[in-house]
């Protein structure tokens, strides 16, 4: 018993750095920006900027509406639930002032987009193992 759990530490100090729970936001590779603070991303996401520093129009996508990631994803970077989220953009909408980001089922479907759209910006919560996206942000969890 004691061997496996020493045996069990040692696979569980080898894995990544990365912690788990952190949230990578990205943008396609093509996108000329390399990096955004949080504030921005917030922004962006909160409807407020609809275009990146250098001007492009963003395209901006979620995760699942109720999903455990979009829910991590606006604690982090928010402070709000997601009920509150929810309810911040049910007011905007009703106000016909803006549409929320277009809600996609999962990471792979977020990098699918992200990919084919220069002007796309998303959230993962696996970092990307290709050169195809950039992550600009990394929201850490705790």
């Amino acid at each position: 018993m004691m061997r496996s759990l020493c045996v069990l530490a040692l696979i569980l100090t080898a894995m990544p750095v990365c912690a788990r729970g952190d949230i990578f936001v990205i943008v396609n590779a093509a996108n000329p920006v390399a990096a955004l603070s949080q504030k921005e991303v917030l922004d962006i996401y909160m409807g407020r900027k609809r275009a990146f520093p250098s001007g492009e129009y963003v395209l901006s996508f979620d995760q699942a509406r109720d999903g455990v990631v979009r829910e991590q994803f606006y604690r982090m970077l928010t402070g709000m639930s997601l009920s509150q989220v929810n309810g911040y953009w049910s007011r905007l909408m009703f106000t016909g002032q803006l549409l929320p980001p277009q809600p996609l089922p999962d990471d792979s479907a977020v990098l699918d987009v992200v990919r084919r759209n220069t002007g796309a910006i998303g959230y993962v919560e696996t970092p990307p193992s290709d050169n195809s996206v950039t992550v600009i942000l990394v929201l850490k969890q705790g």
